[in-house]
């Protein structure tokens, strides 16, 4: 089977040896799939089972691709950055808007999203005959379909129209399948979560450590409010969302939620700080994963950590931050210093570097794109450095996929847009001006301008801002000078490689039928 089918059979085959695809010629019969007509055999293999489904929400390709790196370089607030013109020319394409089917990280992103779907399909297909309680397979099973709606979210945002598997399918099928409408997709989306809170035994809370990783009813409530909010479903929206926030500023009876009285808390990478109470769902990253360059994709660490980093940096004062030599990329924009510049959240979202060297407290070596502002939020700090393996790929700091202070946002937005008011004495003015409360800003109407301002701010870096401005169809307005293109940009070109010999159709957008 020749390279050219390489990435959505790879995906979809994988199973629990994702590995095995790394070949530039595929077998027809992969190594490794033989394994699963005698895995799950019992609880401790459906467990293993589980845990590769969860690997794919961390997914960083050998490439460096994440969803959040794509996110910061499509958007006004940040650069791609890097070493040059084509370092990490997937995102580089995102930042100047040169993506075609053949190049750009939505060919990583799309491999990711039908890696997570396969692994959920076939651990559902497998649980029946597990030889485990009732109560441990019912929690197992709403997992499945939580993270079976996660990743179909993120590929009917991107791409909208998509393959729906809802059952784990052999190579030769695959070449036979088509793609679903997108309101067939966020139905199954919707239902899938529905299901999965209906489920009691998908917890409210998780106290033991080594499972915080794990979806609760809270998170599954809050991602049927974000499904919600991209389709304009707005009562159905604000209802989902205030479950998960309960009374603005107050903790959650219900889930334990509550905003951290220290924004600057939220970005430190000690293990108290880690599944915090702000936290709804969680990217876990560790240093103790020995990642190595030989398989990039393989490691636990966070990359971004490096990535963000100013290059060449040398601390020159005691006081100087412990920043690494990092690879310059996701320098942040002008544009966002010029947001941010006068707002509390400043010193935590952007590492000033101009004003270190100004101050003569460091140095360091101005890469491409460089602004001299840097992505404080995630940058490596050299206390966070392992003595052994690849130091540059073992950083832990964890990546927030939702957390309360964006649901809070998110559910005031529902609430104006249903028309349910945004002055003072209303719940979206409550859940606005607890964000700012937090950083000690005054209260402000809770308009759609005002809250996405806030979201701007509060949520910098975080990947939130290109998918806010697609969403509402700002993108062309805001992104037109880095040549955005309002007749295709608002969708993600199918990847050329699964147009091969499928039956699969590009979107109208970039020249198909579909």
């Amino acid at each position: 089977m020749k390279a050219k089918y390489f990435s959505i059979i790879c995906a979809l085959t994988a199973g629990l040896t994702l590995a095995s695809c790394a070949d530039s010629w595929l077998d027809p019969e992969m190594r490794g799939t033989n394994l699963e007509s005698n895995f799950y055999k019992n609880e401790e293999e459906a467990f293993k089972g589980l845990v590769a489904v969860y690997d794919v929400v961390g997914w960083q390709g050998g490439g460096y691709v994440t969803r959040t790196g794509m996110a910061d370089a499509a958007s006004d607030d940040h650069h791609a950055g890097g070493g040059g013109a084509s370092d990490v020319n997937d995102l580089q394409v995102m930042t100047r808007w040169e993506l075609t089917p053949e190049i750009g990280p939505h060919n990583d992103l799309w491999r990711k999203g039908f890696s997570g779907v396969f692994r959920a399909n076939k651990l559902l297909e497998k649980l029946s005959a597990v030889p485990m309680s009732d109560a441990k397979k019912a929690r197992f099973v709403a997992e499945c379909k939580f993270l079976r709606a996660y990743f179909y979210f993120d590929l009917v945002r991107m791409f909208k129209n998509i393959p729906l598997l809802v059952k784990p399918l052999d190579v030769n099928e695959m070449f036979d399948v088509t793609q679903a409408t997108p309101a067939e997709v966020w139905a199954q989306i919707e239902s899938d979560l529905k299901e999965a809170i209906a489920e009691t035994q998908l917890p409210d809370r998780i106290t033991e450590v080594n499972e915080k990783a794990r979806a609760t009813k809270g998170a599954a409530h809050a991602l049927l409010g974000k499904v919600y909010i991209y389709q304009e479903k707005w009562p159905e929206a604000a209802a989902e969302l205030a479950l998960v926030n309960a009374t603005p500023g107050q903790q959650n009876p219900t889930y334990g939620y509550a905003l951290l009285e220290n924004f600057g808390d939220l970005w430190k990478s000690e293990p108290e700080f880690k599944f915090n109470k702000e936290s709804i769902f969680e990217i876990s990253y560790t240093n103790t994963s020995q990642g190595t360059w030989n398989c990039v994709a393989c490691t636990e660490g966070n990359v971004l950590n490096i990535m963000t980093g100013p290059r060449s940096y040398t601390a020159t004062a005691d006081d100087a931050p412990d920043y690494v030599s990092g690879w310059s990329f996701l320098t942040v924009s002008k544009e966002l210093y010029a947001v941010m510049k006068d707002d509390p959240r400043f010193p935590h979202t952007i590492a000033d570097l101009k004003a270190l060297v100004a101050a003569g407290k460091a140095t360091y070596a101005p890469g491409y794109d460089d602004t001299g502002y840097f992505l404080e939020k995630f940058m490596g700090r050299a206390s966070n450095r392992v003595p052994s393996g690849i130091p540059e790929l073992n950083f832990p700091q964890n990546l927030y996929d939702m957390r309360l202070a964006d649901t809070y946002l998110l559910e005031a937005e529902a609430l104006v847009r249903a028309g349910q008011g945004s002055g003072a004495g209303s719940r979206a003015y409550a859940l606005l001006n607890a964000v700012r409360d937090r950083v000690g800003l005054g209260p402000i109407p809770a308009t759609i301008d005002n809250i996405f301002l806030e979201r701007r701010k509060e949520l910098a870096g975080e990947g939130h801002r290109f998918f806010d401005l697609i969403r509402t169809k700002q993108a062309e307005t805001v992104l037109k000078t880095r040549g955005f293109d309002e007749t295709k940009h608002y969708v993600f070109p199918i990847p050329f490689n699964d147009l091969q010999s499928t039956k699969l159709e590009q979107n109208k957008e970039w020249g198909g039928t579909k």
